[in-house]
């Protein structure tokens, strides 16, 4: 059992390992991709958003389908779906064929995410699940910053091809290790596909997800972005009114009255929409406004990682320490802040003292989404598991895309009022400002937490019974001598 609550965690770190570093990692290699293959990087990187919108589209039915065949085989399944798209996209020769791997690698994306995090709840015991989600934080963060130093050392040294073929050996390796380690669990009760609803949530989540991914990057017009972003609330502003009128809907939004998983969804939403920006903000200030080549920025901004990597040693001692509302509400802002010093980096700033403070930055930030990622189910009962983790896989998705969309607002909003044409260093200086505000104000919202929250699966309870027994144990000491100074007092007194 023992063993287990070390393996499945890092089984489930891998594939979303591989996820996240994959969706990052071809933005550095899009020219020689572009080039390779007879079309504009403009003309790919709309391509590439296709991911995003399969990504959105099939998340919903994540949860009744790990329900309906199992989280182990589904896990295993999505594993080699995506492995499919890869080497698809390594063997594309077209636009058309990039796309269509793109799509089938976003399907198996879609429930690699949470179903993974589906079979780590059931495995885990929720006493260990603070280290296990420690363990599966790490990768969603070294992902994007491992992503363009990686994509451009492989681009540059041995082929474009290579950024696909090496999910291969990792996905088989997950696939083998799921197959061996995780049981085979399934939900007792078998309740029917929303299909109704799973449409209108996933053009409502497509239309969002894609319009705010792409909005600020000059890919589409304005209006258009507009366009997608209203039809996407407009679906999902429908899909809400339906889920009303169903027992099983596909997103199961009245969880959102457990207080433990409300908080993790809106305070984590605004903490993730500031931190999201981070990976697209940092690289660009590294390359446009320092002048640093893409390998050099990535090893500069990796150094995040390293911080986020020391943290997993010691998040279940914090937590267990200070309990999750304390640490949760004073760690975001204090995170925020050192979002916020990236403002003040400029070119004369030297690259020790910035990968010193992104050390210790990443730190808090990971320390902070192992508490959102790990408080979230601790009032979920078991039945309801698969539908809480697709809620939170589509936040989570939801707060990536909306992050980069301020973050480029930010900086294009900028360069209008200071009537910039190019970018600069000083054009990120607000934007920074901006998203760590926005974390900051995630603070609020763990606050409201109940006091004792989480404190079942955090340790503290225990804690908390001890020093109660302990301070009772010390009242009791204290009465006995109270009675015991008292009785020598009128002893003495009747002595004269």
């Amino acid at each position: 059992m023992v063993d287990k609550q070390r393996i499945i965690p890092l089984i489930v770190a891998t594939a979303l390992f591989m996820e996240n570093m994959d969706s990052t990692v071809i933005a550095t290699s899009l020219p020689a991709i572009a080039a390779d293959i007879g079309t504009s990087p403009l003309t790919l990187k709309l391509a590439i958003t296709s991911y995003l919108l399969s990504l959105a589209v099939f998340i919903p039915a994540s949860g009744w389908t790990a329900d309906r065949f199992g989280a182990r085989m589904v896990f295993a399944i999505a594993v080699g779906v995506f492995m499919i798209g890869s080497v698809g996209c390594a063997l594309s020769g077209s636009v058309t064929d990039f796309v269509i791997a793109r799509i089938l690698q976003g399907m198996g994306g879609a429930m690699m995410t949470p179903v993974g995090r589906l079979v780590l709840l059931r495995s885990v015991d929720k006493s260990a699940l603070v280290n296990a989600m420690a363990w599966v934080t790490v990768p969603a963060l070294i992902g994007p910053v491992i992503g363009p130093p990686l994509g451009g050392f492989i681009t540059t040294y041995a082929s474009w091809h290579w950024i696909f073929l090496i999910n291969i050996p990792i996905g088989l390796l997950g696939i083998f290790m799921a197959l061996k380690f995780i049981d085979p669990i399934k939900s007792e009760t078998q309740e029917k596909f929303d299909l109704y609803g799973m449409v209108l949530a996933g053009i409502g989540l497509a239309g969002i997800a894609f319009g705010l991914s792409v909005a600020g990057l000059n890919l589409l017009p304005w209006s258009t972005v507009a366009a997608l972003v209203a039809g996407g609330a407009i679906s999902m502003t429908l899909y809400v009114i339906h889920a009303r009128r169903t027992g099983s809907p596909v997103l199961d939004f009245s969880l959102l009255t457990l207080p433990t998983l409300r908080a993790a969804i809106v305070g984590g939403f605004m903490f993730r929409l500031g931190i999201g920006a981070l990976p697209f903000l940092l690289p660009l200030l590294m390359q446009i406004g320092f002048g640093l080549s893409p390998f050099h920025s990535g090893l500069v901004t990796f150094s995040s990682s390293l911080g986020a990597m020391g943290m997993k040693t010691l998040a279940a001692r914090l937590i267990r320490a200070f309990g999750f509302r304390n640490l949760m509400t004073v760690n975001a802002i204090v995170s925020a802040f050192f979002l916020g010093v990236c403002a003040l980096f400029t070119v004369t700033t030297p690259l020790l003292i910035i990968m010193v403070i992104l050390v210790v930055g990443g730190f808090f930030r990971s320390l902070e989404f192992t508490a959102i990622n790990t408080v979230a189910y601790a009032e979920v009962d078991s039945p309801q598991m698969s539908r809480a983790t697709t809620l939170v896989s589509v936040n989570q998705q939801l707060a990536v895309s909306a992050g980069v969309a301020v973050g480029a607002a930010s900086v294009e909003t900028t360069m209008w009022l200071n009537h910039v044409s190019e970018l600069n260093a000083t054009v990120f200086m607000p934007a920074f400002i901006v998203v760590a505000l926005t974390s900051a104000a995630s603070s609020w919202f763990f606050w409201q937490m109940p006091s004792d929250a989480g404190h079942e699966i955090s340790g503290r309870k225990a804690i908390e019974v001890a020093s109660r027994k302990g301070a009772a144990k010390g009242a009791a000491s204290a009465a006995v001598k109270a009675a015991t100074e008292d009785t020598q007092d009128m002893r003495d007194q009747r002595l004269g």
